[in-house]
């Protein structure tokens, strides 16, 4: 027997009050504070904004060119350079080019917000037992939870547009490089550190010429995680918004369009492996590097 059964009025008014009170807190909050946030994020807005313009208005050879470039020098390998023009020019060619460009401007500012937000709260992490007990929940909660949830409160604070997209992206795919680079920095040998403090190294320098360069192969595990997320995340994102390869999905979606559907799909997939394995390739150079140093 549901022990609640036996107080159904009771329990439905406590729960029909306490969802009040949450909305009207939380649409209080967003008419006080809404406007002022959209000013806070406008920067980023304005930067997301002219990023993909200049990605749109750059002439295809030229965007080719500097990926294909990009590719070599993270990846050094010439079947995966090779395959990323080959993917770019398909991609032109059945003419999800602009839709491309879109998404990789989203894509690669949010990864930039992230690593700018991920490594130094795993420093953090890292550098406090207390912290890592503190944050290890939340990102429990930003992975796991539903990613329509946080759109919920998103949208409701600023609206439709590129900026909340890129926030619901950024809750999404930051966890990783939060956990790996605070697991990489723990995984720094205890002996190293005592050399380095038997040289006299203060904590700063013995954190930017120890830890952080022998933990660079988990932070670029991390930043490859987080890549792949955000590019999960662009169908959701166009949802509220946000241009990219994610809106003809979802047009296909809900007028039954395969070849639509398919062809975006696949162009997500085909940026998905370019990141994927350029940035497995550059963490398993920076390893070698490392073991050849010790």
């Amino acid at each position: 027997m549901d022990f609640f059964s036996e107080f159904p009025a009771l329990s439905r008014r406590d729960n029909s009050a306490l969802r009040r009170f949450i909305d009207n807190g939380f649409r209080d909050f967003s008419r006080e504070y809404g406007e002022a946030l959209e000013n806070f994020f406008d920067p980023l807005l304005q930067f997301l904004i002219a990023f993909e313009q200049l990605l749109l208005a750059t002439p295809w050879p030229i965007v080719i060119l500097v990926i294909a470039g990009l590719t070599w020098a993270g990846g050094r390998s010439m079947a995966i350079t090779v395959g990323a023009i080959l993917s770019f020019l398909v991609i032109g060619y059945l003419g999800m080019w602009e839709n491309t460009m879109s998404t990789l401007a989203i894509i690669s500012v949010a990864t930039l917000i992230c690593i700018a937000i991920g490594i130094p709260i795993g420093i953090l992490m890292a550098r406090s037992d207390r912290a890592q007990g503190m944050i290890t929940p939340v990102l429990d909660v930003m992975q796991t939870i539903p990613s329509f949830v946080y759109l919920i409160p998103v949208v409701m604070l600023l609206g439709i547009g590129k900026v909340p997209g890129m926030i619901a992206v950024c809750i999404y795919a930051v966890p990783p490089i939060i956990r790996l680079t605070n697991l990489g920095i723990r995984l720094v040998d205890r002996e190293v550190l005592e050399a380095a403090d038997a040289f006299g190294s203060s904590t700063y320098q013995r954190l930017m010429d120890v830890q952080i360069p022998l933990a660079l192969p988990n932070i670029f595990a991390g930043v490859n995680q987080t890549i792949m997320m955000a590019l999960s995340m662009v169908v959701i994102a166009s949802m509220i918004g946000v241009k990219g390869l994610g809106i003809p999905v979802l047009q296909a979606i809900s007028n039954q369009y395969l070849a639509l559907g398919l062809m975006n799909g696949l162009a997500i997939v085909a940026l998905a492996i370019i990141f994927d394995r350029v940035t497995q390739r550059f963490g398993k150079r920076l390893q070698k590097h490392q073991e050849q140093s010790h």
